[in-house]
């Protein structure tokens, strides 16, 4: 009775534990390898953005890929972050798909929308993804 209340005990303390630490390493496999994010689409419906955000070593990664229709007008990506202390923005363009990269130090928030036929032309909704 003794060894059978034991190891009751000892599998439900290794349960316990197991359970205790399994959100943490999910926590740490998370923060290393990012947020993907998107599709996000242009007013119209004729471009999107998409990709992946993360942060390693205080300097902040993001890798997009833009696609619209090849030949024509444009699509436009934009990205607003917050960085020492205040905001920032820019712009890409492409015609057809494109793989684009940028990072920075020192990034608190990042947020992107994406354009069609101009820098402010059907522009679709403004998400953070970092």
């Amino acid at each position: 009775m003794r060894k059978t209340l034991a190891i009751a005990a000892l599998a439900g303390s290794m349960a316990v534990t197991g359970l205790a630490v399994a959100p943490a390493a999910q926590a740490a496999t998370h923060s290393t390898t990012g947020t993907s994010w998107g599709k996000f689409f242009s007013s119209d419906h004729k471009a999107y953005t998409f990709g992946k955000t993360w942060e390693k070593g205080g300097k902040v990664f993001t890798k997009w890929y833009g696609v619209d229709k090849k030949g024509g007008k444009k699509g436009w990506v934009w990205f607003e972050y917050y960085q020492n202390g205040g905001w920032h923005r820019f712009n890409k363009s492409w015609d057809g798909k494109v793989v684009g990269a940028w990072s920075g130090h020192g990034i608190k928030k990042v947020y992107t929308f994406t354009c069609w036929a101009g820098k402010f032309d059907n522009c679709g909704k403004k998400y953070r993804i970092y």
